[in-house]
């Protein structure tokens, strides 16, 4: 027999309740429930939430085996905040941010958006296998006019050298410039470089290592705004102003904080795509490497690293959670042993976790007559956009036949159920590891404040994040768990890595100037 309410009051109670007598327990749907859903889920159906309708062959202790890894419990996602919390202060401490998993870079943007940013800005958007030049005109904390244009990064490119991508770049940005008759102006660029790098000014960055599949010879340990202003001094047919060096992150929440919307106003920065990422306004008082202690400055977390083997962190923090599909992911990798966090969490990576699993289940004889074809043997087949299908339709033909033609198997409604489990598993696990990090930045901002309770805004971009049917509830509904004290809003981006980038030049123009202070205390020249 059903539960049935009669009074929605006692959904709160009952709620509590549920977590008192389960704690340390969330089954993968369970965040993304209403109370009542979830006190059926419980005390209704403990064995099916784990395969719902279960076929005859399916039972629970067998698909439990392989998901279980996956599963992690209140505690532990607590426990796993808290370290993150401890490499924040790693990689902010002037003498341990070398050696810290999570750089905790500073991005010396000191301030937000204030109403009196106006003018015509470039922006040059470098963070996939395209990119993006812009031209922004700004007035009265307000995008006015937007031009654009997408130019591909072929795969050799990708791979070969760094003035062969920089001379690309710059020759993209001339035929921009030359279609918007721009070229006898010298305008401010915000370049936009989605990858790790160590910012001592704000238009100096030092690219730390490739990420998402480049691997460009000669430009890890280098200045990449040095090298695009070679690039373009070399063409000789245009000029820039200058260069203003920012991080996605931060054009994301920057452009939040741009956007319409009620208060309050976007502190925090966080992407969950392609490659995930986050950021956040820091005291300076807590910015050991910086000279100052008044105001703030934006922190580019890199929390991608987090679970990286590092001398203060060996063995990793993240060691005790990771299955052995993602050490496969990691180490047949193009960077193994290096963000960790981000190839457990990331819409690169989580397609691939996923088509590992249906290997082991289909080893098992558990999946599509125990037979592993070509197609499921080979990497990256199984992308995160099918996860996200597959997750966001019903058990059906349509969802039968997409799985048979991706990965040439024969496929019964069981199956499908199966798949369909095995992807909802892996994005709930992204998702609530998403939401410990988020929780401890949170947490940090509101102690800076010496506030009970916090409210402020998250700024968010990327795919799995907007696409995903139910990776935002299952975030959000996390981290509402992990950090009762914070009242977090989310914000969708709105073009962030373009209007953002524009903005933050803008505010750049009238900002004080920062340098990083080297290990002897001094100012690096």
């Amino acid at each position: 027999m059903p539960f049935h309410f009669s009074s929605t009051c006692l959904l709160p109670v009952l709620w509590s309740s549920l977590h008192d007598h389960f704690p340390d327990t969330f089954c993968p749907q369970c965040l993304r429930r209403s109370a009542t859903e979830t006190l059926f889920c419980h005390f209704y159906r403990p064995k099916e939430r784990l395969a719902p309708r279960p076929g005859p062959r399916l039972t629970f202790p067998s698909v439990e085996e392989t998901l279980k890894p996956f599963m992690l419990s209140m505690k532990k996602l607590r426990e796993i905040s808290s370290r993150f919390t401890k490499e924040m202060d790693n990689g902010l401490d002037k003498k341990k941010h070398q050696k810290a998993a999570v750089k905790m870079l500073p991005t010396f943007v000191r301030a937000k958006p204030d109403g009196s940013e106006r003018g015509d800005f470039l922006a040059l958007d470098l963070g996939g296998t395209n990119f993006r030049v812009l031209h922004i005109r700004v007035e009265d904390k307000k995008i006015l006019k937007v031009d654009s244009q997408i130019c591909a990064i072929p795969q050799e490119i990708m791979q070969g050298t760094g003035h062969e991508l920089f001379d690309h770049l710059a020759k993209c940005l001339g035929e921009f410039l030359e279609s918007q008759k721009l070229k006898e102006q010298k305008l401010p660029l915000g370049f936009t470089f989605s990858f790790p790098c160590e910012q001592t000014e704000i238009d100096k960055s030092i690219l730390i290592r490739w990420t998402k599949g480049f691997s460009c010879s000669g430009v890890e340990g280098k200045d990449v705004v040095q090298l695009l202003k070679d690039a373009i001094h070399k063409r000789g047919d245009y000029d820039i102003s200058s260069v203003v060096m920012v991080n996605d992150t931060v054009a994301t929440m920057m452009s939040c904080n741009q956007q319409e919307h009620e208060d309050p106003d976007c502190e925090i920065g966080m992407i969950i795509g392609t490659g995930t990422n986050a950021c956040y306004m820091e005291d300076m008082k807590n910015v050991k490497r910086c000279e100052e202690t008044e105001g703030q400055m934006c922190i580019n977390t890199e929390w991608g690293g987090f679970g990286d083997k590092s001398p203060l962190s060996d063995p990793g923090a993240l060691d005790d959670i990771l299955t052995d599909f993602d050490k496969e992911v990691d180490e047949t990798s193009i960077n193994p042993g290096v963000h960790i966090f981000e190839k457990m969490i990331s819409g690169m990576y989580l397609g691939e976790i996923v088509r590992l699993v249906l290997v082991e289940l289909t080893n098992n004889n558990l999946l599509f007559e125990g037979k592993v074809t070509v197609r499921l043997d080979t990497k990256h087949t199984f992308e995160t956009k099918h996860m996200s299908f597959i997750e966001g339709a019903r058990v059906d033909q349509e969802v039968i036949d997409t799985i048979q033609d991706l990965l040439k198997v024969r496929c019964s409604e069981d199956d499908a159920r199966v798949v369909s489990l095995v992807c909802d598993t892996i994005s709930s696990r992204s998702a609530h590891l998403c939401a410990a990090a988020l929780a401890a930045i949170a947490n940090r901002i509101r102690l800076n404040k010496a506030k009970d309770n916090l409210k402020t805004a998250v700024g968010v971009d990327g795919t799995v994040y907007k696409k995903h049917p139910n990776f935002r509830h299952k975030l959000e509904d996390a981290v509402a768990f992990l950090a009762p004290e914070c009242d977090l809003k989310f914000y969708i981006s709105e073009d962030g890595s373009g209007k953002g980038a524009a903005m933050v030049t803008a505010v750049a123009q009238r900002q004080p100037h920062s340098r990083l202070m080297n290990g002897n205390g001094e100012e690096d020249r």
